[in-house]
């Protein structure tokens, strides 16, 4: 059975979007715990930071991530169909 990579690549960035929405709205609602939450998943304290969401980086990022996402597991299909 092949995997089909468009397919793929196309799940994976509706994922990837949907998960950047959680997020950002997430931050925007609850700021302090996400930062806490951030700073544990980094090893790092950033106590002393502060959030800056903008609808422009909102943006961005959900482009950007969603690409990034789309474009590695189209790869991930492609190498794995070149495998079997």
């Amino acid at each position: 059975m092949s995997i089909k990579p468009t397919t793929m690549a196309i799940s994976a960035a509706i994922s990837f979007a949907l998960l950047w929405v959680i997020c950002s709205a997430t931050v925007h609602f609850f700021p302090e715990p996400m930062m806490l939450i951030s700073g544990h998943m980094v090893h790092a304290n950033l106590s002393d930071m502060n959030w800056t969401l903008t609808w422009s980086g909102f943006f961005i990022g959900l482009i950007a991530w969603s690409g990034v996402a789309g474009i590695s597991v189209w790869l991930v299909a492609v190498i794995y169909n070149m495998l079997k």
